[in-house]
C-alpha cells in the first residue's frame, strides 16, 4: 500500500467521473514502467488499447474490451512454481495492466508496485516494505505530474 499515493487521490478526488483521463493516464504510465515484465503479447496488446485510449485514438468499446480480455488473461496467468519471484513479477504486471484497463488506477499502481519489486526478487516483496519505497516514491511524483499536465491543458482548452 502506498499511503502518500492514497491521500493524493483522495485529495484531489482522483476516483471521480470528471477526473476519468487523468485517472487513465496515471494508470497507464505506472503498468508502462513494468511493461517489459508481460510474458503473454495479448496482455500487450491490452496495455496498447489502453494507451490508444488515452492519447485519443481508440474508443470506449475498445477500452471495455481490452478490460474484459486482460482481466481474463490475468486470472489464468500460470505464474511461478520458483521463489525467485520473476513469475509472480509477470502475474503482478498483467493483473496491472488489467486494472488500468478497468480505470482502476489505484489498484493497477498497486500491482505494478508488486511486479516491480518481485522483478528484483521475491524475497524483498514479502520481507522488506523498504523495498516499495523507491516506486511509491515515483508513483506520487508522476499522478503530482500529470495533474499538473492536465490542468494546463484543460486551461488551454478552457481558453480556446
Amino acid at each position: 500500500m502506498n499511503a502518500a499515493l492514497d491521500r493524493l487521490a483522495a485529495q484531489m478526488h482522483l476516483d471521480d467521473t470528471r477526473h476519468e483521463a487523468l485517472r487513465l493516464a496515471f494508470a497507464h504510465a505506472c503498468v508502462a514502467r513494468v511493461r517489459h515484465l508481460l510474458e503473454q503479447p495479448e496482455v500487450d496488446a491490452c496495455l496498447a488499447v489502453l494507451e490508444c485510449f488515452v492519447q485519443g485514438q481508440a474508443g470506449r468499446d475498445e477500452l471495455t474490451l481490452a478490460a474484459t480480455r486482460a482481466a481474463a488473461l490475468a486470472n489464468a496467468h500460470g505464474g511461478s512454481k520458483s521463489i525467485d519471484g520473476c513469475g509472480h513479477a509477470a502475474v503482478s504486471a498483467s493483473y496491472a495492466v488489467a486494472r488500468a484497463t478497468a480505470g482502476r488506477a489505484l489498484d493497477a499502481a498497486s500491482y505494478a508496485a508488486y511486479a516491480a519489486v518481485y522483478a528484483q526478487g521475491g524475497y524483498a516483496a514479502v520481507a522488506d516494505r523498504d523495498a516499495f519505497a523507491v516506486e511509491h516514491a515515483w508513483q506520487v511524483a508522476a499522478l503530482q505530474a500529470l495533474v499538473v499536465e492536465h490542468a494546463v491543458q484543460h486551461a488551454a482548452h478552457v481558453e480556446s
